[in-house]
């Protein structure tokens, strides 16, 4: 279980750390999306994805500040190369496609753009942009699209400050249950 440690470990470092513009931390977002995955019955897979979808931003680098500079670090790509040895296609692919998500509900539900955070609005530009009607079409007939498009509506969702969530401990078990068997 030493990667089940690593990953709550990497979150808890992140409990103080700001998650972009946002007015909350980068575990507080992360508790946020799991919570709403979970109250609505999702698999231990979807949760996981959720809880997971930004810790790409927590693995590489960092990334903080590059999208005020134009820059895509590609957070969704880092996380899903970072999880795909420990996790089935059901956690590693809607957090690979959940910024491809975004760039297809913007496309998808007129209204969408406008209830984004000024943060999602800012990185989406960065992020390749609103889809056409043809790159919507192909996005959405991928496996997982469907996954990926409800982690991104709790991720917008998952902004709240001071919103009572449970604690990672909470997710731990949910976690491991969503892990692949060792080799």
């Amino acid at each position: 279980m030493q990667i089940l440690d690593r990953i709550m470990t990497l979150l808890e470092k992140a409990g103080a750390e700001r998650y972009g513009g946002e007015g909350v931390s980068q575990l507080e977002h992360a508790l946020q999306c799991a919570m709403h995955a979970e109250r609505t019955g999702a698999s231990p897979e979807l949760i996981t994805a959720c809880l997971l979808h930004d810790i790409g931003h927590l693995v590489g680098d960092g990334d903080e500040g590059q999208v005020e500079r134009g820059i895509d670090a590609e957070h969704e790509e880092l996380a899903a190369d970072w999880l795909q040895r420990h996790f089935s296609a059901a956690v590693v692919e809607p957090v690979r496609l959940h910024v491809e998500a975004k760039r297809y509900l913007c496309q998808a539900e007129s209204h969408y753009w406008a209830g984004l955070s000024k943060g999602s609005q800012m990185s989406l530009e960065v992020q390749g942009g609103i889809y056409s009607d043809v790159e919507a079409a192909e996005f959405i007939a991928q496996p997982y699209a469907r996954d990926a498009v409800m982690l991104r509506r709790w991720d917008d969702a998952a902004k709240t400050p001071k919103l009572k969530t449970p604690d990672l401990a909470h997710y731990r078990p949910i976690v491991a249950a969503a892990m692949k068997a060792p080799a």
